[in-house]
């Protein structure tokens, strides 16, 4: 039998600052929320991704990055998945003081699979 975990891909959209965050934490980890942002919320597919990091970090940043990565599906079961707008616009609200257990669970690296600029 295999022990290997089932695993949920997630995307997330950053800018530079938070990049550069997740760098230091050697791709393994987001860093802390900031007082202003009591949420995480990864994404449930590339497309709503990749328009927010093209069209608002960009605009905000000048550039924005389109990040990949895998969690172990059980513990995703405790977030439901919220819908903020169309049908495609996916997203899982993860409290800020849940984020280190959130990281934990986290399988494998982030890895950044598009930039915009």
């Amino acid at each position: 039998m295999s022990s290997r975990r089932t695993t949920t891909t997630l995307w997330r959209p950053a800018g530079p600052e938070e990049l550069d965050l997740v760098r230091e934490l050697e791709w393994r980890a987001w860093p802390p929320r900031l007082p202003e942002q009591p949420i995480f919320y990864p994404v449930l597919n590339e497309e709503y991704a990749v328009r927010i990091a093209r069209d608002w970090n960009v605009k905000h940043s000048g550039a924005g990055f389109v990040t990949r990565f895998e969690v172990d599906t059980e513990f995703l079961g405790r977030y439901p998945v919220r819908r903020a707008g169309g049908e495609t616009i996916l997203e899982l609200w993860v409290p800020a003081e849940e984020l280190d257990e959130f990281n934990a669970h986290i399988v494998g690296t982030i890895e950044v699979v598009r930039t915009f600029r």
